[in-house]
């Protein structure tokens, strides 16, 4: 049995060679050697990789040669192995079989010579591709002895990148074999040795069989040879003075150019940042211009390389920044490769002999053939370069990105393969953050940024936050926003919710970016793969995240909860809390209790519908009481509370309960007012009876009537804005938007638009505090009119209560059968009498001065809704004054709802 070294490759490689040959393997060295450079070469075949057409191509081989039957057998073993599908390169096979067929002494019509291989582009594999890695780091270019030896240069051609242009296509030039190298005996050998001669010929790659005989490219390498020692003199010869230096010394010195290292006539000039020929040399102005366009790939090789050289040593470049150094090394190395071609080439024409005057030779005009794909190549690199000078993270990715949007195809796929591998760390760190929630960015590469020092209640407000400067061109705004929330969401979801839930579950379909080609080929597509990845965690996370917000932190019933408690809509509650707080609010603010207030607050809610709340929703509801100022009464101080934790706490954050705060004051004191106007009304309907006795009080207690009518009407109107128009109107557009909110950022927006609406609409904001002035006065002067009236009644109800009196005193007296009254209390009575009446016009006094007072507020408040920006506000004036009693007094007010008026008329 076989040892295992006996099957390797390389033993059976060199068994195949010594069976085709026949010969040993001392004399198969230099062709074994030749095989495994072709095996192990990253060469891509120059023809078409049709397994129909070289199958058909051996039948038609086979009919041409009269071997009808050949071709049908050929066709039905074809056939059969197509239908079994056992080997899975059945091209190579064929392709393999019709070359062995050929007679490799026949004249060929593909490239047999220097001369037509020059002449072709350059070869594919010599091309700069992106999927190449494995290149040669430099290129140990030295000038060579022309003269020596074949065996001394196999060496340094074995161990270069690419072995050389000759050994790319089975038909191109490559060294001679040692059996047909000049000098060496020709042995005829029999037809057996012939045919494996051949074989061995093909299988080493060598020379077509081109020339006549072999005697004769024997006697034509020794004149080549003995030719180029002419000029080689006059190349090592002293260059000091004016010396003439030939066409093959430029090539030689151009390939050190290649790399940045000066030749000894081509050097770097700095003061001018460019490769010049030396003054002193003479040369011809073609040559001299022609070796000039050439150096300008050594200037461009040295411009990445510094860049490259520099960010190697900056630690802080960051990920992306080394995968860019990396893309451009990775271009270099296929520029060493063409390097390597060149110089492989150079060793041939010195194996094989080849006349530097000669056709086959390799030229400066061939040079530039050759080097144009590779210059444009760098001179995009370079481009590159100057483009991302001080960028990192997403915004190098942007700059390479921008590159990439060129009608160029060639341009256009280079800079897609750098852009692959720079967006790489870009999209890892993009799908640990959607998909884990994590965030690696030591660099700050990333545009999602990070503050460590914030606490976990601002998370959600403040913790992560875009770096817009570094957002890739490729993710729109739109996009970056979404990556912002995925992540968020998930750090939400886990620290602040407490939910574990691992993000496998919470997101369908997870993928991060494998290989820098997962990543070109993401960028190929980015409105279906890319973004559709995106999407589809956002709406996944998203939707997770409102589930358990509304589902076990009661989201929804916790913002219904606000409406009905801070905004007054619970309306039996409200009325019956002030029926309870009216004795406690009515003393002064410092003797207010508040565990007092509460023990009121849980007996209006077990009184009223507030009882079937969520007992977790109950249980936040607070009273609260605010600063004292002096002179303050209860009903000053007194607000409602409730309290929020958790999760809830980001979308009710601090500014938003001092909004909500703001606004329960407001509705509590227009509340009040209509509570206070409602007891006016009552006190109206209960006294107009009693007081029927009392005829000089009609007029008073007219004017009261009329007061307060106008008072009810004002508060009335305001109480219907407020209610509908503002808090229901916008109430409803909240409610919509949460239940269409795809996002919890899109619930946070819409809630700061419901409280901004509302601040501003019910003119609690700064550009309508003069309104607000004004409805304050209204407000005041209500508690005015209720302290006069109080006063009043108070008054005319002693009075008639003392009148009750007396009449009753002098029925009971007559009954008795005394006098009813005597002379002295008569007179006392009467003198009582008239003090009261005395004092009724100094109460119409008073009522005239605050009905002015009134008027007077109203009507500056009328000026002020009606030279108002909102149409609301200027429809509320309509209502204020439906029957133009206030426009008859002011004239400003008829000016303004006149004009108005036919504004509205014209439209």
């Amino acid at each position: 049995m076989a040892s295992p070294d006996q099957k390797s490759p390389n033993v059976l490689l060199q068994t195949l060679c010594c069976r085709i040959l026949g010969k040993g393997e001392a004399d198969v060295a230099q062709q074994f050697q030749y095989a495994v450079r072709v095996i192990g070469s990253n060469f891509a075949p120059t023809v078409e990789r049709d397994e129909f057409l070289v199958a058909e191509k051996i039948k038609k081989e086979l009919v041409r040669q009269g071997r009808e039957e050949s071709a049908a057998l050929f066709s039905e073993l074809y056939r059969k192995l197509y239908s079994q599908g056992i080997l899975k390169n059945r091209w190579s096979i064929l392709y393999l079989l019709l070359s062995l067929s050929e007679d490799p002494r026949k004249p060929s019509s593909k490239v047999s010579n220097f001369a037509t291989l020059f002449a072709q582009a350059l070869p594919r594999d010599a091309h700069s591709t992106p999927y190449y890695y494995a290149r040669p780091q430099t290129l140990p270019l030295n000038y060579q002895d022309r003269n020596a030896q074949p065996g001394q240069s196999s060496g340094s051609m074995g161990s270069s990148g690419i072995s050389s242009i000759g050994i790319y296509a089975p038909n191109g030039p490559t060294p001679t074999p040692p059996s047909l190298l000049p000098g060496q005996s020709y042995q005829r050998a029999g037809v057996g040795d012939c045919l494996r001669q051949q074989i061995g010929a093909r299988l080493a790659w060598t020379l077509t069989a081109g020339q006549p005989t072999l005697q004769n490219s024997s006697s034509k390498g020794v004149s080549a040879a003995a030719s180029r020692n002419v000029p080689r003199t006059r190349r090592e010869g002293d260059l000091s003075g004016s010396v003439e230096i030939t066409e093959a010394f430029l090539v030689r010195d151009i390939l050190y150019v290649f790399q940045g290292i000066d030749g000894k006539v081509i050097k770097m000039v700095n003061s001018e940042n460019c490769y010049k020929v030396d003054g002193k040399v003479s040369l011809s102005k073609s040559l001299r211009d022609t070796t000039s366009r050439l150096a300008e790939l050594g200037w461009l090789h040295n411009k990445i390389r510094k860049y490259t050289d520099q960010r190697n040593m900056d630690r802080a470049f960051g990920l992306v920044g080394q995968s860019f150094c990396a893309a451009l090394k990775q271009e270099l190395k296929e520029y060493y490769r063409l390097l390597s071609v060149l110089h492989s080439q150079l060793q041939v024409e010195d194996d094989q002999g080849v006349n530097l005057g000669s056709e086959s030779s390799l030229t400066l005009r061939r040079l530039l053939v050759w080097t144009y794909d590779p210059k444009i190549r760098l001179k995009t690199l370079a481009a590159l370069v100057d483009h991302c000078q001080g960028r990192k993270g997403g915004e190098l990715a942007s700059a390479v990105h921008a590159y990439s949007k060129t009608g160029d195809p060639y341009m256009r796929s280079l800079v897609q393969h750098i852009l692959g591998l720079v967006s790489h760390p870009v999209l890892n760190f993009l799908y640990r953050w959607i998909y884990d929630g994590e965030l690696e960015d030591t660099y700050h590469e990333f545009f999602v940024a990070s503050d460590p020092t914030v606490k976990t209640d601002r998370l959600w407000h403040d913790k992560y936050s875009l770096r817009k400067s570094m957002i890739p061109s490729f993710i729109t705004m739109d996009h970056s926003r979404k990556v912002l929330l995925i992540g968020k969401s998930i750090n939400f979801l886990h620290q602040v919710c407490h939910d574990q839930t691992p993000s496998s579950k919470t997101i369908a379909v997870a993928k991060s970016a494998e290989s820098p080609k997962d990543a070109a080929e993401m960028f190929t597509d980015l409105e279906n793969a890319f973004q559709g990845k995106i999407d589809a965690a956002y709406f996944e996370t998203s939707k997770y995240l409102l589930d358990v917000l509304n589902k076990k932190y009661k989201l929804l019933e916790h913002m219904q909860a606000m409406r009905r408690y801070l905004l007054l809509g619970q309306g039996d509650f409200i009325r019956h809390l002030m029926d309870l707080l009216k004795p406690e609010l009515a003393r002064p603010a410092t003797t207010l209790y508040q565990h007092n207030l509460t023990g009121i607050l849980e007996t209006a809610v077990r009184a009223t519908n507030a009882q079937f709340d969520n007992p977790e929703i109950l249980k936040r509801l607070d009273v609260r009481l605010l600063e004292v100022s002096p002179g303050d009464t209860g009903w000053d101080v007194f607000s409602l509370d409730y309290h929020v934790d958790g999760p809830i706490a980001t979308v009710f954050t601090r500014e938003c309960m001092s909004h909500y705060l703001r606004v329960f004051n407001f509705l509590w004191r227009a509340k009040r007012m209509e509570y206070i106007l409602t007891d006016i009304w009552k006190g109206h309907m209960c006294n107009a009876k009693l007081l029927k006795n009392m005829p000089e009080l009609s007029g008073v207690l007219h004017q009261c009537h009329v007061l307060a009518s106008e008072m009810v009407h004002f508060i009335h109107q305001m109480q219907y804005y407020i209610t509908f128009e503002v808090l229901e109107c916008s109430w409803d557009e909240l409610w919509n938007k949460v239940q269409q909110a795809q996002d919890l950022d899109h619930i946070i927006a819409a809630h700061e638009v419901f409280l901004d609406s509302i601040i501003s609409r019910c003119l609690l904001d700064t550009d309508s505090r003069t309104l607000l002035n004004q409805l304050r006065a209204v407000f005041d002067q209500i508690l005015e009119f209720q302290n006069a009236q109080d006063t009043l009644y108070r008054s005319a109800l002693e009075e008639l209560q003392l009148r009750l009196q007396f009449e009753e005193r002098k029925k009971e007296r007559e009954l008795e059968g005394e006098w009813g009254v005597t002379a002295s209390e008569e007179e006392e009575e009467n003198k009582r009498i008239k003090e009261f009446q005395d004092s009724i016009p100094k109460m119409c006094s008073q009522l005239r001065l605050l009905t002015h007072f009134y008027q007077g507020i109203v009507q500056q408040f009328l000026v002020l809704l009606t030279t108002s920006s909102d149409e609301s506000l200027q429809f509320l004036s309509f209502r204020l004054d439906f029957n133009e009693h206030y426009k008859a007094r002011e004239p400003r007010l008829r000016v303004s709802l006149g004009t108005r008026g036919r504004r509205a008329s014209h439209i």
